[in-house]
């Protein structure tokens, strides 16, 4: 029944189909749920291989405290709370493994009314030299976290909407490729290190494709 909240014995459900190999649309069947459903509750409590029917029930609950209305924050935006705001979101970018200079780079665009800029306007806002902006943003093109425009005789680099979706897909390739060497090496190296190879490039697999059904699902929704 679509729109009711899922249970903890729907829960329960969800972790034993998963435990069984079943596919999400099997497990929407017998629970006659929306597939979208159980995508979504097995990508925001950890995944097919990480879902736990306590834990999910838990973080619901938690979720839906955080919800109930208090104080209304503080919007108002000056200059200090952007800085501020910048400096946070570049060092968490930072933490998940992005170079410093390309998290600060990326975070001067997101807050960017217009979602981007030119080199010139990131060397004035960051205070730092033309190369490093140009060596960062060389290096978030690569990844396609950023696009370039032309804007008469100059370049902009822009951070559009589907940033995320393209950032995930990043993520995806790597997931690939650490799924295939991996693989290799289970052929070519027998005993304990090979099956340590072995499970490790199947983990991946398994994670390569929950994760791209979990993005696909966004990208036609959102």
């Amino acid at each position: 029944m679509p729109g009711r909240r899922l249970t903890q014995d729907e829960r329960g459900q969800i972790a034993s189909g998963l435990s069984a190999g079943l596919t999400y649309a099997e497990i929407a069947r017998r629970m006659d749920r929306p597939k979208s459903t159980v995508i979504r509750e097995v990508a925001r409590n950890g995944g097919a291989h990480g879902y736990r029917a306590g834990q999910a029930q838990q973080a619901t609950r938690w979720r839906a405290r955080r919800r109930k209305p208090g104080p209304p924050p503080s919007t108002a935006r000056t200059p200090e709370t952007v800085r501020d705001f910048e400096t946070e979101f570049a060092e968490t970018m930072a933490a998940t493994g992005v170079p410093s200079m390309m998290a600060r780079v990326l975070a001067c665009l997101f807050t960017a009314d217009t979602g981007g800029g030119t080199a010139a306007e990131l060397v004035a806002r960051l205070e730092v030299s033309p190369a490093s902006v140009s060596k960062a943003v060389n290096w978030l093109e690569q990844r396609g976290l950023i696009t370039r425009e032309r804007e008469g005789g100059r370049q902009r680099y822009v951070v559009d909407d589907d940033f995320g979706y393209r950032a995930w897909r990043t993520s995806l390739d790597a997931m690939t490729r650490w799924a295939e060497v991996t693989r290799r090496g289970a052929g070519l190296i027998d005993g304990p290190a090979g099956a340590r190879l072995d499970a490790t490039s199947r983990f991946f697999r398994h994670l390569h494709k929950d994760m791209s059904e979990a993005a696909e699902h966004w990208r036609r929704t959102a």
